[in-house]
């Protein structure tokens, strides 16, 4: 089992933990984007975009 596989695995078994931090970023990173200028529509809609890919 190669390195990967295990960390997924360790994401598989810890499903919600992963989300809750993916979440936590994603805000940050909506919060980031903001102040420099970004609209919050633009952000709201890359951070439902990228919570979709996060939890594929």
């Amino acid at each position: 089992m190669g390195l990967f596989d295990k960390a997924k695995d360790a994401a598989d078994q810890n499903s919600d933990k992963v989300e809750d931090v993916s979440d936590q970023g994603l805000e940050k990173g909506g919060e980031f984007a903001e102040s420099k200028g970004v609209g919050q529509d633009q952000v709201d809609k890359g951070k439902e975009t990228l919570d979709g890919k996060i939890g594929e």
